[in-house]
C-alpha cells in the first residue's frame, strides 16, 4: 500500500524545558513500533531522556505473555515465547482497527498459528481465545504493553505519568488510530495527541538541528524502513509511505530458510515446520542472525535441542540472507521514487537523505538506496532507534501544561480523502422525479490537520440521512484495498430539522450546517449539526420632539416641517437577527464499530484486576522470600559467638523453637500461603528476635562510637585550654562562652565514665543502658559548641591598638578613647548560662547543611538552648 504524507515544518526555536507555575507533573512518549517500542519522558529539571527498562535497555519488545496465574511484558515475554509461543502475543499493531474478514488477519493466523483467534459477534473484530477465561481483543493486549509503558517510565521518573504522546504509522486510517486511542483509554493513559512516526522523527531532527534551519527552504529526506512499515519523508513538501513490513518478511524468510536446512538435515523424520515451538526458536535465531549480518560477512546459526533434542547449527553468509530477499530490497527505490512525484521535486533539491529504522542497517538496503538516490553518501546523524521517541516527547512537552516550549510548529496531512454524500429528490422539467446522488469532498487527499469544515445542505426542509466515507483511494492497488477496509465510515441521521423549520417559518433559511473537526490525532469527528436563518426585526426610531410640540395639541412644529417629522417617522433598514437550532445526530459507525462505554470499561476492569493480581504477585514473593531469608539466617546466627553471648539458655531455646516451627510451617503450609499471613509470621518472628538483635547491634557500635567521643573530648579540652591562654588583649571569647564550653566538656565526661562503668556490670544478657544513640547525641552537642567558638574566631577582626595619649587631651577625650577601643561585648547580667547569648555570625555555605540536625539536638539537650549553631568546621 502507498500513500502520500505531507509535512511543513513552519519554523523552529531551541526547546526551554521550564518548569510551568501551573504544574509540574512528568509527561511521557511512546514509539509505538510493530515490533518495538521506545519510551521516553521530561520532567521538571530533567530534559528529554529515553526510559531504560527493567533490564536496563533502550527499547522494548512489544510483547505480552499471559499464563493463568502470571503476566510477563518485553524480553520476559520474548523468553516465554521460545517454550510456549501460545501464550505468548506480538505484532498487534496488525489487528487493530481490523474485522475478522480482512485479509490481514488471515494473514497473522498463517504466521501466528498457534494463537486461537476468533471473530467478535457484536462487533465483527477479532479476539484471542487462550482459554474460556483468559479471552482478549488486540486493543486490550495493546492496553497491557501501553499500562507496562506507563509503569516503566513512572519508575524511571520518580513520579506518577498519565499524559502520553504516542507514535502510529502514518497510514493508519481511522479505525486503526481509534483502536490506539481505545486502548490508550483501557490503559488508563491521556493521550495528547496520536502523532505520525515520521512526522515525529522529522520534529527531532529540527529541534536539534535548529541552527541550520532558516528562512531558505532546506529538503531533507527521511528514509525510514522499521519492522512494519517503509517511510520517505520529504521535510517541508511530501512524503511517501509504503506499507510493507519489509523487515519482519525478511526475519520470516530467514527463519524459513533455515527450517529447510534443518529438514535437508535429515536428522528428524518430523517436518520442522510443523511444531510451533520449534518455529519459534528459528524466527527468534532469525533475528540475532539478521543482526550480526548487518555487520558480519557470515555468521552461525545454532540452536541447542530444537527440536526432539536435536540439535541445529547452520552457516548463513550475507549473499545467501540477500537473495532470499532479492524482491524486497527491489522495492527499496519505490518511496523514494513516489515521495519525489507526490512532491514536484528533482533528486538534485533534496540536500540530504537521512537513515531511520532497524532495517537501514541492512548493507544491501543502503547499497540499494545510495544508488536510488544518487548521493555521493546517506545521513547517519540521527539516532535511528530513538528519534521517533525523543520528536514525540518533545511534542508531549509542548502539549503539556507543565512545561514552556518555544514553538516549533508542524503540520500534518490527511493521508486519505474524506468525502460527505448524500442524496435527494430531484423534479426535472416534464415533472418525473429522480434521485440525485451528490458528493462533496470534506478534507482531500493532503488536507493539512488539525482543521475545522463546515459542510452546508441547502435544500433540506425535513429530516434526512449522509454520509461520511473515503474520497478516491484509486492510488491504491485492490490487495491493498481489502487490507484497507471498509471505504465507508459513518452514517448520519438527522432528526428534528423539520421541526426546526416549522417553529421559525417566517425566518430565511440559511441551510443545515454540519461542523467536522480532523483533530492532532488525525481523527475525524462530527462536532455539532444545526439549522441555521436569520429572522427580520423591523425597527422603527422616531425622532424625539421638542417638550413643546408633544404638549400642543394644534400639531405645532416649533420650526420642524411637517414632511421632516413624518420622515422622522418612516422605519429604518430591517436588521437580520441569526437563528441556530441543534439538530439531533445520531451515527452509525461503518468501518469498525466502537466499543460500547460500557465494554471500555469493562476492559478497563478487566486490565486493572490483572495489574492489581501482578502487584499482588510481586509482593507475596517479596514478603515470601524475605520470610525465607530470616529464617535461614536468623538459624545461621543462633550458632555465631556474638550472638550466643547477649542471649540466655531460655531464649535461645524458645528462637530457636520458634524458628524450626516457621521452618516446618513452610514446608507445609507457607508455599502456599497469602500474602497476610506470610507477612504476621515474619512479623512474629521479627519480635521475638529483637532485642537480641538489638544487643549485638548495640555492641558492635560501641568501639567506634566511644572511641569518637574519646577523640573529640581529648580536641575539646585542648581547645578550651588554647583559649584560656589568649592574653587579656586579644582574648576573643567571652567568660560565659568559655564556662559552658567547660561545662560541656566536664558533663559528657562525667556522662561517658558513669554510664560505661554501669554498663559493665550488666550481663551481656540484660538491656544496655550504653546507647549508641545516646553517645551520638553526646558527640554532636559538644561538636556545636566547638564549632560555634571556631566559627567566632574565624570571623573576629583584630582589635586595634591603642593610640598614644596626648599630654593636652582632656579627661574626657581619653575616656572616650579607651571606651573606643575596648572590646564592643556588654557584659551578661550574670554568668547563669541560661541568660548568656553570644552574638550571632552571619551563617555560611558550610554550616547551612548542619543546622536542621544541629537545632534537632539543641532541643533535646538541657543547657545549650542559647546558642544557634553558625558554621560546622572539622575539629580533627
Amino acid at each position: 500500500m502507498r500513500e502520500k504524507l505531507t509535512l511543513w515544518a513552519l519554523f523552529c526555536l531551541a526547546l526551554v524545558l521550564l518548569p510551568s507555575p501551573t504544574a509540574s507533573v512528568a509527561v511521557m512518549s511512546v514509539d509505538l513500533g510493530s515490533e518495538w517500542m521506545k519510551i521516553a519522558i521530561v520532567k521538571p529539571g530533567v530534559p528529554m531522556e529515553i526510559v531504560l527498562n527493567k533490564e536496563s535497555r533502550r527499547k522494548t519488545p512489544v510483547a505480552v505473555c499471559l499464563k493463568e496465574n502470571e503476566r510477563l511484558f518485553g524480553d520476559s515475554a520474548l523468553g516465554v515465547s521460545v517454550k510456549n509461543p501460545k501464550v505468548v502475543y506480538r505484532y498487534l499493531q496488525n489487528l487493530l482497527g481490523k474485522t475478522a474478514e480482512n485479509p490481514q488477519v488471515a494473514q497473522y493466523q498463517k504466521h501466528f498459528p498457534e494463537h486461537q483467534i476468533q471473530s467478535d459477534e457484536k462487533r465483527g473484530t477479532v479476539f484471542f481465545k487462550n482459554s474460556e477465561e483468559m479471552q482478549y481483543s488486540p486493543e486490550e493486549l495493546l492496553g497491557m504493553v501501553l499500562n507496562y509503558s506507563s509503569g516503566l517510565a513512572q519508575d524511571f521518573a520518580e513520579q506518577p505519568i498519565k499524559d502520553a504522546v504516542i507514535t502510529i504509522p502514518a497510514f493508519f486510517n481511522q479505525a486503526e488510530r481509534r483502536a490506539v486511542l481505545q486502548a490508550a483509554q483501557m490503559a488508563g493513559l491521556k493521550v495528547l495527541q496520536l502523532i505520525n512516526d515520521n512526522t515525529a522523527v522529522a520534529l527531532n531532527y529540527g529541534v536539534f538541528r535548529r541552527k541550520d534551519i532558516n528562512s531558505t527552504a532546506q529538503n531533507v529526506m527521511f528514509y525510514d524502513m522499521g519492522s512494519g512499515s517503509t517511510t520517505a519523508t520529504i521535510v517541508t513538501y511530501q512524503t511517501v509511505k509504503t506499507k510493507e513490513a519489509v523487515l519482519y518478511w525478511m526475519e520470516l524468510r530467514l527463519r524459513d530458510y533455515l527450517a529447510k536446512i534443518f529438514n535437508e538435515q535429515k536428522k528428524s523424520k518430523k517436518d520442522v515446520r510443523e511444531n510451533m515451538r520449534a518455529m519459534a526458536k528459528l524466527l527468534k535465531e532469525a533475528q540475532r542472525v539478521k543482526t550480526v549480518l548487518s555487520a558480519n560477512a557470515e555468521h552461525m546459526a545454532q540452536i541447542e535441542g530444537l527440536m526432539d533434542d536435536i540439535d541445529f547449527k547452520a552457516k548463513v553468509n550475507r549473499a545467501e540472507f540477500e537473495a532470499l530477499c532479492t524482491d524486497l530490497f527491489d522495492r527499496v527505490p519505490g518511496p523514494v521514487e513516489q515521495a519525489l512525484a507526490a512532491s514536484e521535486m528533482s533528486l538534485d533539491e533534496i540536500e540530504q537523505v537521512i537513515l531511520v529504522g532497524g532495517a537501514t542497517r541492512v548493507p544491501r538496503v543502503q547499497e540499494v538506496l545510495l544508488k536510488a538516490v544518487r548521493k555521493e553518501e546517506l545521513g547517519k546523524n540521527i539516532n535511528a532507534d530513538e528519534a521517533a521517541a525523543m520528536g514525540a516527547v518533545y511534542q508531549a512537552a509542548a502539549l503539556s501544561k507543565a512545561f514552556k516550549v518555544k514553538p516549533f510548529i508542524v503540520r500534518d496531512a490527511a493521508v486519505f480523502p474524506i468525502q460527505v454524500e448524500f442524496s435527494r429528490e430531484t423534479e426535472e422539467e416534464d415533472g418525473v422525479k429522480g434521485i440525485k446522488h451528490n458528493k462533496r469532498i470534506l478534507f482531500q487527499r493532503m488536507a493539512p490537520y488539525p482543521q475545522r469544515k463546515v459542510i452546508t445542505f441547502n435544500r433540506y426542509t425535513d429530516d434526512f440521512i449522509f454520509h461520511i466515507n473515503y474520497g478516491d483511494l484509486s492510488f491504491l492497488s485492490q490487495d491493498d484495498l481489502k487490507m484497507f477496509g471498509s471505504q465507508n465510515l459513518t452514517t448520519v441521521k438527522l432528526s428534528g430539522v423539520g421541526n426546526s423549520f416549522k417553529k421559525h417559518s417566517d425566518a430565511e433559511s440559511k441551510g443545515i450546517k454540519a461542523h467536522f473537526n480532523m483533530d492532532e490525532s488525525g481523527v475525524l469527528l462530527l462536532d455539532r449539526v444545526s439549522s441555521s436563518g436569520s429572522n427580520l426585526c423591523a425597527i422603527i426610531l422616531i425622532k424625539q420632539v421638542e417638550k413643546e410640540a408633544e404638549k400642543s395639541d394644534e400639531g405645532k412644529t416649533n420650526g420642524v416641517k411637517e414632511d421632516e417629522k413624518e420622515a422622522d417617522k418612516k422605519p429604518k433598514p430591517q436588521k437580520k437577527s441569526k437563528i441556530s437550532v441543534d439538530i439531533g445526530v445520531e451515527l452509525e459507525v461503518n468501518d469498525v464499530p466502537d466499543p460500547s462505554p460500557e465494554d471500555i470499561e469493562a476492559s478497563k476492569k478487566k486490565l486493572q484486576d490483572l495489574t492489581d493480581r501482578d502487584l499482588e504477585k510481586q509482593e507475596r514473593e517479596k514478603t515470601l522470600n524475605n520470610l525465607e531469608a530470616f529464617l535461614f539466617e536468623t538459624q545461621d546466627k543462633l550458632y555465631q559467638d556474638e550472638y550466643l553471648a547477649v542471649v540466655t539458655e531460655e531464649e535461645k531455646e524458645e528462637i530457636s523453637g520458634k524458628l524450626s516451627a516457621a521452618s516446618t510451617w513452610m514446608d507445609d503450609e507457607g508455599y502456599t500461603a497469602g500474602t497476610k499471613e506470610l507477612k504476621e509470621k515474619l512479623s512474629e518472628l521479627k519480635k521475638l528476635c529483637k532485642a537480641m538483635f538489638f544487643r549485638v547491634e548495640e555492641r558492635k557500635k560501641w568501639p567506634d562510637r566511644l572511641a569518637a567521643l574519646d577523640s573529640m573530648l581529648n580536641h575539646s579540652t585542648i581547645f578550651l585550654k588554647s583559649a584560656k591562654m589568649l592574653p587579656e588583649d586579644n582574648q576573643i571569647f567571652t567568660d560565659v562562652e568559655l564556662k559552658t564550653l567547660e561545662r560541656v566538656i566536664n558533663e559528657t565526661m562525667d556522662w561517658k565514665n558513669e554510664t560505661v562503668a554501669e554498663q559493665e556490670k550488666l550481663s551481656p544478657t540484660e538491656k544496655p543502658v550504653l546507647l549508641s544513640k545516646d553517645i551520638e547525641a553526646k558527640l554532636s552537642l559538644l561538636d556545636r559548641e566547638v564549632n560555634y567558638l571556631l566559627n567566632k574566631a574565624k570571623f573576629a577582626k583584630p582589635k586595634p591598638k591603642p593610640k598614644p595619649k596626648d599630654k593636652n587631651s582632656t579627661s574626657t577625650e581619653s575616656n572616650k578613647t579607651s571606651s573606643t577601643d575596648s572590646e564592643k561585648v556588654v557584659p551578661p547580667k550574670d554568668e547563669t548560662v541560661e541568660e548568656a547569648k553570644p552574638a550571632e555570625e552571619p551563617p555560611t555555605e558550610e554550616n547551612k547543611k548542619e543546622t536542621e540536625t544541629e537545632q534537632k539536638v539543641e532541643e533535646e539537650t538541657e543547657g545549650t538552648g542559647n546558642y544557634t549553631p553558625v558554621m560546622h568546621l572539622d575539629t580533627h
